[in-house]
């Protein structure tokens, strides 16, 4: 079970399902630290203050709005603290749509709703309406001092939250269209049957991140044939023992097969 983001209800009318929201997708991506390439000490960013050409501790820094070149208005946090919305204990949904309805521009970030205890029935039987009626609900939802618009449908069984775009944050298409004159009818049709030729159904699952599995490769081919840099250390830790490389490269291995 993926560990929960929140807690709290999905209401609307007089239904209320107790769920716990947690993780839909995991980005495969991989990760590297920035070393010193004379030690190999990891780097650590700070903020530093070009007039004064000097490093800023955290506790002399504010925010600011940019308004123009070198303009800026002050922002403190208990301004800010006073217009960000309470964390929400429910995701009401306040209306039904058809998901056809819905541009996939329109969609961010996906979460799964999993039924809490007490709720299973009732989740169940959400779930499956949804499904049938191809229905989302839109709700309003406030998640680490942020709000967000979001749809609740049904996905193999089972609910899913999506964090969608507003309107206003969607860019226009208009602005990017190609001033051409009408399109060739031998061309248009020559494209259609292309496109006829090409019909398959999605299957996720064929598709796979090359470079991720080419990278995973070389840090296994690395780490069998090399012998890791260290970092140099103010003091041995008590109790510290040396990387287990057999196991680091059994993890590397294990997780190249389940990408696979």
């Amino acid at each position: 079970m993926a560990q929960g983001i929140w807690s709290g209800t999905i209401s609307f009318s007089l239904v209320a399902i107790p769920v716990q929201l947690v993780k839909a997708v995991e980005p495969g991506r991989i990760s590297f630290r920035l070393l010193h390439s004379e030690d190999y000490s990891p780097l650590a960013r700070r903020m530093f203050c070009p007039e004064q050409e000097t490093m800023v501790p955290p506790e002399e820094t504010i925010r600011g709005y940019e308004i123009g070149p070198d303009r800026y208005l002050a922002i403190t946090d208990e301004e800010l603290e006073s217009v960000t919305p309470e964390r929400s204990r429910t995701i009401e949904i306040v209306e039904f749509i058809d998901l056809q309805e819905v541009d996939s521009i329109y969609f961010d970030h996906p979460y799964y709703l999993v039924p809490l205890k007490g709720g299973e029935k009732s989740y169940r039987l959400l779930a499956e309406v949804m499904r049938r009626t191809n229905k989302a609900g839109l709700a309003k939802f406030v998640l680490a001092e942020r709000e967000y618009l979001v749809a609740v449908r049904s996905i193999d069984g089972a609910l899913a939250l999506t964090t969608l775009h507003y309107g206003d944050e969607v860019l226009p298409s208009e602005e990017i269209l190609p001033q051409t004159d009408q399109v060739d009818i031998d061309v248009k049709g020559s494209m259609k049957k292309s496109i006829k030729q090409m019909l398959t159904e999605f299957a996720p699952g064929k598709y796979a991140n090359q470079r991720r599995e080419r990278i995973l490769d070389l840090i296994g081919k690395k780490m069998r044939e090399q012998t890791p840099v260290e970092a140099p250390q103010a003091g041995e830790e008590e109790g510290s023992g040396p990387v287990d490389l057999v196991a680091a490269l059994e993890e590397i291995m294990r997780k190249m097969k389940e990408q696979r």
